[in-house]
């Protein structure tokens, strides 16, 4: 019997080391992704930024595989990382620096996990993948953040902050104590902080609405700075003209209905009250409004010619430049027309085509047919000042009144304007009457609204209350 244990023994020992090459030899050669309910391999590489196929190859899989919940898939191409990967959504705020403070894992792994070649590919709802020693443990550990005044040196800012100048080095990849200069972001260990990384600490949260944009849809921009401070601001190309509104600063912008979908600039910079300057820029997402196409024919030739139109346009917009400060309206737009005629025909933002041109225009508005009635009464949709009242080619007798916060709204084709430049007119008052001057081809109001410099759709300003 002894001399059988101990055979047994010998065996056993003498597989061992077999045992022990054969477990080495299957570890992962680079992160490892656990399949989670509901995930489809396409789904995973797409999110991961990774190859299909090279992600089917590593695992040796196929196109028709099926794989579990609980599934290990090693990712390729990233030898020489290790730990369990999942992704995190990047929020406006937040740079390559930052990322890596608040997820304490070093830039150029991060660049490698998410096969980064520009700062333009970490937009605001961009899927970043990061990577953590136990899978479901990759929380915000980073810390706080705090921004030099000026001539504030390292060791004023370590001492303040309770920690050791060396680590505040570290931590941020400063070449030296020297290193620091105003409106740079350093990260601080040990403390919470789930406010905007690339920004002072003092910036408490930046956030704009809707989450994705739309072509011809109003952006709220919100900004949460202490009071006194100087926000400004820029979005695709358009000033931002920040308000002060219960402890928050609010933006209102419009984005063309013509821009074209893709990524755009979002710009935020400004100045705490301690002097303090900050700033950060950040591509956003624009997405399509899935505008129809539309032919016109029998359009008067002389209200199709583009230079005539720029021309007009150009006039116009030149009134909407000025954003003032008092807020005119309350809750959503009222209708500006009876309760016979609120249902809205040809609707804002189709692609028109006159007498067979090209889709190069727009309809930047709504319009409101009366049945081929003239003379219907307009209302003013809230209150508000004129800025325009006089005759175009193309939008015929036309007004335009200035709503506060760079809001306006236009009336054209009218019959007859009953209001004039610098007058002050309330909510339900009547400012003209239905017609069908300039480009029409019936009587009809055709309304616009107008934020920061570009038309919107007024569908939105009726049914929701902005900011």
């Amino acid at each position: 019997m002894k001399r059988f244990v101990l055979s047994l023994l010998l065996i056993t020992l003498s597989l061992l080391p077999l045992q022990l090459v054969s477990a080495q030899e299957s570890s992962p050669e680079g992160p490892v992704y656990v399949i989670q309910p509901g995930d489809s391999l396409w789904g995973i590489a797409h999110r991961l930024h990774i190859d299909y196929q090279a992600l089917l190859a590593v695992n040796n899989l196929s196109e028709e595989s099926q794989v579990s919940p609980g599934t290990q898939l090693i990712l390729p191409n990233l030898e020489g990382i290790q730990g369990f990967v999942t992704t995190r959504t990047v929020p406006y705020g937040e740079s390559l620096e930052s990322l890596s403070f608040r997820y304490q894992i070093p830039e150029e792994v991060l660049i490698r996990l998410n096969r980064i070649t520009s700062p333009i590919e970490l937009y605001a709802g961009v899927s970043l993948v990061v990577v953590g020693e136990m899978e479901g443990e990759m929380g915000e550990t980073g810390g706080g953040r705090v921004s030099p005044a000026e001539g504030q040196s390292l060791l004023e800012i370590a001492v303040k902050e309770d920690v050791n100048p060396w680590e505040l080095i570290s931590t941020n990849s400063l070449s030296g104590a020297w290193d620091v200069a105003p409106g740079r972001v350093l990260g601080v260990p040990g403390s919470g902080d789930a406010g905007p990384g690339g920004l002072p600490r003092e910036v408490r949260s930046i956030s704009y609405l809707p989450e994705q944009l739309v072509q011809g849809q109003t952006a709220v921009v919100r900004v949460s700075a202490p009071a006194g401070s100087q926000v400004e601001g820029e979005l695709h190309g358009h000033p931002l003209r920040f308000f002060e509104v219960e402890g928050q600063y609010v933006a209102l912008q419009g984005v063309h209905a013509m821009a074209e979908a893709g990524l755009i600039p979002l710009a935020i910079q400004g100045r705490l009250p301690d002097g303090k300057p900050f700033a950060h820029r950040q591509m956003i997402p624009l997405v399509s409004g899935d505008y129809p196409y539309r032919t016109i024919a029998g359009v008067p030739t002389e209200t199709v010619d583009p230079e005539l139109s720029a021309s007009e346009m150009e006039k116009l917009a030149s009134n909407t430049t000025e954003a003032t400060s008092e807020k005119m309206w309350q809750g959503p737009f009222a209708f500006p027309m009876p309760a016979d005629y609120r249902k809205p025909g040809p609707l804002f933002g189709e692609r028109r085509s006159f007498n067979g041109s090209g889709y190069f225009y727009f309809h930047s508005g709504l319009d409101f047919s009366t049945w081929g009635q003239v003379g219907i009464d307009i209302f003013a949709p809230a209150a508000g000042e004129v800025v325009f009242s006089d005759e175009a080619v193309i939008y015929g007798n036309v007004t335009m009144i200035n709503h506060g916060w760079g809001v306006y709204t236009l009336y054209a084709h009218q019959s007859e304007i009953l209001v004039e430049v610098g007058q002050r007119v309330e909510l339900g008052q009547v400012i003209g009457r239905v017609g069908t001057t300039g480009r029409s081809t019936g009587p009809h109001l055709h309304w616009e609204v107008w934020v920061g410099g570009v038309q919107v759709d007024p569908q939105q300003w009726l049914n929701q209350t902005y900011p």
